[in-house]
């Protein structure tokens, strides 16, 4: 399919130069767009998916952090501070398996964090304070909720605090945003047995 015809998120992603799928239907693109607010605790980003069906490109969003929460950038699990993923495309990284006990979509692959140390609300990108890192950090994606596939209520995104639910993950505001992107991800393994089990996130700066 031409260029003018993806949506426009696979059209920012593309001409950043990653890769865009759109060989057949249920080839997900997975995605996170990050606001440009430096401020941590809230859920202001966006995660999201494209993919085709019957040849049409459908595109979900959903209100999500690409951050850690304060309780996080206070507390930091290691020395060398919060980890905050890099903007980037991370190909094959993320598979199907348990986050606290919950089937989410959990990291497999390397990722590359920026390691803030200082301990303030604001979320550092860069400076000396800023330490970047690769590996593997279970930088997961998955639920603000300890028991997602049991809730039927979903907190507001606008008012609710990411508190303790993400120390560097991509963690969604509500419980239907997450169970869609499962959903989507066991579509896409039950379309395409023969495909690898493993799914591409690229995260975005809010353009």
């Amino acid at each position: 399919m031409a260029e003018a015809m993806l949506p426009p998120v696979l059209q920012r992603i593309k001409s950043l130069g990653m890769e865009v799928f759109t060989n057949g239907d249920w080839n997900l693109n997975f995605f996170g767009i990050r606001s440009p607010d430096q401020v941590s605790g809230v859920y202001d980003d966006l995660m999201g998916c494209a993919y085709k069906v019957k040849g049409q490109w459908h595109v979900r969003y959903w209100a999500a952090t690409s951050d850690p929460g304060v309780y996080y950038r206070e507390n930091p699990i290691t020395v060398r501070g919060t980890g905050i993923l890099i903007p980037g495309q991370y190909k094959g990284a993320y598979s199907i398996g348990k986050h606290r006990g919950y089937e989410a979509l959990v990291q497999t692959g390397p990722v590359r964090l920026w390691r803030d140390s200082n301990k303030d609300e604001i979320l550092d990108y860069s400076g000396e304070d800023v330490d970047e890192a690769e590996g593997y950090f279970g930088i997961n994606l998955h639920a603000s909720s300890s028991h997602p596939y049991d809730e039927t209520r979903d907190r507001d995104p606008e008012t609710s605090q990411v508190g303790k639910w993400s120390a560097g993950c991509q963690v969604h505001a509500t419980t239907t945003g997450f169970l869609e992107m499962m959903d989507l991800a066991k579509r896409q393994i039950k379309e395409h047995p023969t495909w690898s089990p493993k799914f591409t996130y690229t995260l975005l700066e809010s353009w």
